[in-house]
């Protein structure tokens, strides 16, 4: 008899089980939008980016993500950059690997090569990354899951150009 019982028990939790946790899962999302079984934002495509991370294609339609980035010298050492976004937000650090429209980073690349990623539209980038000479600081926007936001097949970029010079050793006297 007790077989029977352990049985019957055992059915029920069989039985109610999905149907709690699909109760529950409900409940805990308090009408929040399921984002883990949404479809990613975009369209991937096969071009890559110099570190070979995939264009993550979107509409032109009014709102695709834009980056405008502004440098300027700091009068203490190296130089001040200022990123304009619009349709576009940075998401925090820790944030799920998933592409969200028009969320995500930026990454500052000078001559093409990665120095930082951005979470924020104020940055300062070290005179020590920047010799002397004319170079390409660029921001790229990408997705949280590494790809880069393109529009009509190009990455959501924007560059500056800075040239930077050293001051020239001073002869120094000879008694």
């Amino acid at each position: 008899m007790s077989w029977s019982r352990g049985l019957l028990a055992a059915f029920a939790v069989c039985a109610l089980l999905p149907a709690g946790l699909a109760g529950c899962a409900s409940d805990a999302s308090h009408g929040q939008r399921d984002t883990a079984s949404s479809p990613p934002a975009g369209r991937l495509l096969d071009d890559v980016d110099e570190d070979g991370h995939r264009y993550r294609e979107v509409a032109d339609t009014g709102d695709a993500p834009e980056i405008d980035v502004e440098v300027q010298p700091d009068p203490h050492d190296g130089w001040d950059l200022r990123l304009t976004l619009r349709n576009f937000s940075f998401s925090p650090a820790g944030t799920p690997a998933r592409a969200v429209a028009g969320q995500g980073l930026a990454r500052l690349l000078v001559d093409g090569h990665a120095v930082a990623g951005l979470r924020a539209a104020d940055y300062h980038l070290a005179a020590r990354l920047v010799p002397r000479g004319t170079h390409h600081v660029t921001a790229r926007l990408y997705a949280d899951d590494g790809t880069v936001w393109a529009v009509s097949g190009e990455p959501v970029q924007s560059t500056a150009d800075i040239t930077a010079s050293q001051a020239e050793a001073t002869p120094t006297a000879t008694p």
